[in-house]
């Protein structure tokens, strides 16, 4: 089961999600983050943290969790 994570856009970069997530401190450790970590977007690996992700899509972070992104309501 993933954890919802809501935002309040029709999209997000994954560097901003994965703050939101609580899973980096800041956004400038994204690219850090991005090369030391296995990050799944929908099952994918992805390694840019400009990646734009969409009201959907499920971020796996291997060893910390899973999270949806879902709209604010």
């Amino acid at each position: 089961m993933s954890e919802p994570i809501e935002i309040s856009t029709d999209t997000i970069a994954l560097g901003q999600f994965l703050k939101l997530a609580n899973v980096i401190e800041s956004g400038g450790m994204a690219k850090w983050f991005l090369q030391e970590f296995d990050v799944f977007v929908n099952d994918e690996l992805e390694d840019r943290r400009g990646k734009k992700l969409k009201i959907g899509d499920v971020v796996k972070v291997e060893g910390i969790g899973s999270f949806e992104v879902v709209e604010d309501e």
